[in-house]
């Protein structure tokens, strides 16, 4: 498939999650072209068929979050260089099992915090693609503070979100814009299996939005209920947030 160069370019990359396919969708609704990419491209081409996207409007291509030596050749074989890139890959290791099992802690850190600086920087130093203006990563409000139910997935975030932090003050004497979501429950794989507080879930359409339509502040909280709690998590004392589950 080959993208009409008519349009702005939105790269996903980790496109395969429910969010990111709802991205997908509202970019593509709103004008935008896009790059899809994910380790899994027939789940990829599924989605577009039974989505009946333009072909014209969508490009796929292979990338592995965790293989951070094909990240050069990836970016520099895109069709065209992007003016938005989101970084939506995700991995999810109960806290539990991290604790007992390197190997599935290290693929969590790999793909939720090194493989997204590994890309990020060779993205965000391309000097030559003056049509970069935004740069989005998903986060999770696990890394807001360490909590014993889930702080070595937390910690990934964590680390994700002050790398965004530092990489918008570094692009900002280009105007590229960084932003970061900061997102609690959603109703996507990732979860399946887990107890959640249902009257918190909210539908990947709904974070996808929020995503689509960021503005300049750098975090995106979705839902005034998460954003409330986001901003108790924050000021809570250490006290209280051993408390937590």
């Amino acid at each position: 498939m080959m993208i009409s160069n008519n349009s702005k370019i939105v790269l996903i990359l980790g496109a395969n999650s429910d969010v990111a396919k709802q991205c997908i969708l509202q970019y593509v609704e709103k004008g935008f072209s896009v790059i899809a990419s994910s380790r899994n491209l027939k789940s990829l081409e599924d989605f577009i068929n039974e989505n009946k996207i333009d072909s014209t409007k969508i490009s796929l291509h292979h990338f592995d979050a965790t293989d951070f030596s094909s990240h050069q050749n990836f970016y520099d074989e895109l069709p065209s260089k992007p003016h938005i890139v989101i970084y939506a890959a995700g991995l999810l290791v109960e806290n539990q099992q991290a604790l007992q099992d390197f190997e599935g802690t290290f693929e969590m850190m790999k793909v939720n915090y090194s493989g997204a600086v590994s890309i990020l920087n060779i993205i965000a130093m391309d000097k030559f693609n003056k049509n970069l203006e935004r740069i989005i990563g998903l986060s999770s409000l696990s890394g807001v503070r360490g909590r014993k139910s889930n702080f070595i997935y937390g910690s990934t975030k964590s680390a994700f979100t002050q790398y965004l932090a530092g990489l918008r003050q570094e692009l900002a004497s280009r105007k590229i814009v960084v932003n970061v979501l900061v997102s609690g429950y959603i109703n996507t794989k990732i979860n399946e299996g887990l107890e959640l507080n249902k009257n918190l879930l909210m539908e990947p359409n709904y974070v996808a939005k929020h995503i689509v339509n960021a503005g300049n502040s750098f975090s995106i909280v979705p839902n005034f209920k998460w954003k409330l709690i986001y901003y108790i998590l924050k000021i809570l004392p250490e006290s209280l947030v051993a408390k937590l589950p």
